[in-house]
């Protein structure tokens, strides 16, 4: 029987399928495996490499089949997908797997340990909870429309509609069984808004301890929230040859679809880590309406890029270069430093 190279898992909660092929590519073997006895099997398999898909628990198999000796590759599971030959089930997705992982231009995603998974669990929680704040406000602010109280948009309004609740004349007007429901739903915004702070000194407490982020944080536009999630999100910076390479990785360059040797550029990809992504262009977005409050630095890029572009384009831009800029910053370990203008 040929010894097995590659062997590649598609994994899910209970059963799992393996798919070990030798040195010339031809299956070995093709088996179903419970979850109970799916490291059982992994032991009595000579080191090889292990292949799997980057989802859900992936990083947790990942580490377990490393500590066994095996070598661990996770692969985007986009670029799977071109593998699979017909139809889907796992014994066809375990070859796919197998089959992708063999391509010497296939890329792979670097394993999490779990201090990095637990690193990045507060930048997903604190998404939790503003979107639960913000279904919150928008169910007041729509229970409230039906018996006429409108107000517009914004924490800040928010607040003033709490303080008319509170107010026994405004209440009155009110039916007296919805009084008890806005009083109960005020009250969870109030304390979703406090779960929310809390997550924001933590964050803060991450960034002012670790020096990446402080150096991170010297970049216009990148605050706490922005650095530590990038320190904690992303890859290891190694992994990118140069900037443009991040920001790809990140979603923020123009998805192309280019034929015949003509190039065509539509709007950004968004195929990266989506967290980080946004953070940036919300920077982006608040450095552009400071300037255009304000006034952008005479002679500076943003300058230029106002006086031809829209608003949202030049913030979406912005984060661009703010990603290559944060790129070059941890590569070699230095703080930004403000370009000189160009003189008109």
């Amino acid at each position: 029987m040929s010894q097995v190279i590659i062997i590649g898992l598609d994994i899910a909660k209970n059963v799992f399928h393996a798919h070990g092929v030798d040195e010339r590519g031809a299956m070995v073997f093709s088996r179903k495996l419970t979850r109970g006895k799916l490291l059982d099997f992994f032991t009595g398999q000579p080191q090889c490499t292990v292949a799997l898909e980057a989802c859900g628990g992936a990083h947790h198999w990942a580490r377990e089949l490393q500590a066994m000796g095996h070598h661990v590759r996770l692969i985007p599971p986009a670029y799977v997908k071109p593998f699979v030959k017909r139809n889907k089930n796992d014994a066809i997705d375990a070859e796919a797997i197998c089959e992708a992982a063999q391509r010497p231009g296939m890329r792979f995603v670097a394993v999490k340990s779990e201090e990095q998974q637990a690193a990045g669990l507060v930048f997903r929680t604190r998404d939790l909870v503003v979107r639960q704040r913000t279904q919150l406000i928008n169910a007041i602010r729509g229970h409230l429309a039906e018996y006429g109280w409108v107000a517009p948009r914004g924490m800040a309004n928010m607040t003033m509609l709490a303080d008319l609740l509170e107010d026994e004349a405004m209440a009155s007007t009110l039916p007296e069984a919805a009084r008890p429901m806005f009083k109960l739903m005020v009250d969870l915004l109030a304390e979703l808004d406090k779960r929310i702070s809390v997550l924001d000194l933590e964050i803060a407490r991450r960034a002012k301890e670790d020096e990446a982020a402080r150096r991170l944080m010297t970049i216009p536009g990148i605050g706490p929230i922005a650095a530590t999630a990038i320190i904690a999100l992303a890859p290891p910076i190694e992994t990118f040859r140069k900037g443009r390479d991040f920001a790809a990785w990140l979603g923020l360059v123009p998805r192309q679809h280019s034929t015949g040797g003509k190039q065509r550029l539509g709007s950004i990809s968004k195929m990266g880590e989506r967290t980080i992504r946004r953070l940036l262009i919300i920077g982006g977005s608040s450095m552009v309406r400071s300037a255009c409050r304000h006034g952008a630095p005479a002679g500076s890029w943003l300058e230029r890029m106002l006086a031809r572009k829209p608003r949202m384009l030049v913030s979406v831009a912005l984060a661009n270069k703010m990603a290559r800029i944060a790129w070059a910053l941890l590569t070699k370990k230095e703080d930004y430093r403000a370009p000189a203008a160009v003189a008109a």
